[in-house]
């Protein structure tokens, strides 16, 4: 089974000291490119983080931000006096450089990281909490591109069933296409028959047969199909695999266009490339 990369994810959990809320996004991309938006006490976390997204993931940029909304209820303040002397000592000194200093106000020193500090909590008991908390939304995260794979599988499906049935169309109709071809020819000969030579007629007959025979590209096509139905049975991370079997499908498309002398062809082959692009799209959503 494929998966997408796009997904969504949240999940929370609330613990003595507050809620923890992790949400992990995840777009397509070339490669796995995490981004990490930790608080400064859950630091220590990133590697881990990193470890988990790359045994979970093969390929996508994905946003994992974590909050701690702490439970202050009842709760007094407390405020790290050391912290606050430092902070205040280094303003009195960077004043005394200054004519004349605004006075220092004292709940800008409260805003100040660290100066007023919650309840004192145990950081590795909030750390394990958040590390199980990640895991539960990566799961989230994976489960959701899996849905999401499934349903690209069934369009990709969808347009590989549609692009056999043009082929089969134009295997049907090219002898009846190169039979009126030939004899649109012959007709245009016999009115020339005095002023043309018979050599010529052989050539043009010769060119037509050539530039007719499109059963190698068709058969390519074919084969081409199967395989990313093969592909798309395996899963796993198959969206490079699928690219490339979709450059492989224009191309064959592509050589159709140019071989096409009647309409019909022309049609089809324009309907097949309408149809690889249809693919290629939803293929850059797959990991």
């Amino acid at each position: 089974m494929v998966h997408s990369m796009t997904a969504f994810a949240r999940s929370e959990r609330t613990g003595p000291h507050g809620t923890l809320i992790w949400e992990l996004r995840s777009v397509n991309h070339r490669y796995l490119e995490p981004h990490l938006r930790l608080p400064e006490s859950f630091r220590d976390l990133e590697g881990a983080v990193r470890d988990a997204l790359r045994q979970g993931l093969s390929r996508g940029k994905v946003e994992c931000t974590l909050r701690l909304v702490e439970d202050t209820t009842g709760k007094p303040l407390q405020i790290d006096r050391e912290r606050a002397a430092q902070l205040i000592d280094a303003a009195e000194s960077v004043a005394a450089l200054i004519k004349q200093p605004a006075p220092l106000n004292p709940l800008e020193v409260l805003a100040w990281p660290g100066v007023l500090v919650a309840d004192a909590a145990d950081p590795q008991a909030l750390n394990a909490a958040a590390t199980q908390l990640f895991r539960e939304a990566l799961d989230e995260l994976r489960q959701g591109r899996e849905r999401e794979g499934t349903e690209l599988s069934k369009l990709l499906n969808e347009r590989l069933d549609s692009i056999l049935e043009e082929v089969a169309t134009l295997r049907q109709q090219v002898p009846l296409m190169l039979a009126l071809q030939r004899q649109k020819i012959l007709d245009r000969f016999a009115e020339l028959q005095g002023e043309v030579d018979p050599q010529r007629l052989e050539q043009e007959l010769v060119l037509l047969a050539q530039k007719s025979d499109v059963a190698e590209e068709l058969d390519r096509l074919s084969t081409h199909v199967g395989e990313v139905r093969r592909v798309l049975k395996a899963g796993g991370a198959a969206g490079r695999r699928l690219d490339f079997l979709m450059q492989e499908l224009n191309r064959e498309a592509n050589t159709l266009g140019s071989k096409a002398f009647d309409p019909r062809s022309t049609q089809a082959a324009v309907n097949l490339k309408v149809l690889i692009e249809q693919m290629r799209e939803q293929v850059q959503n797959i990991e």
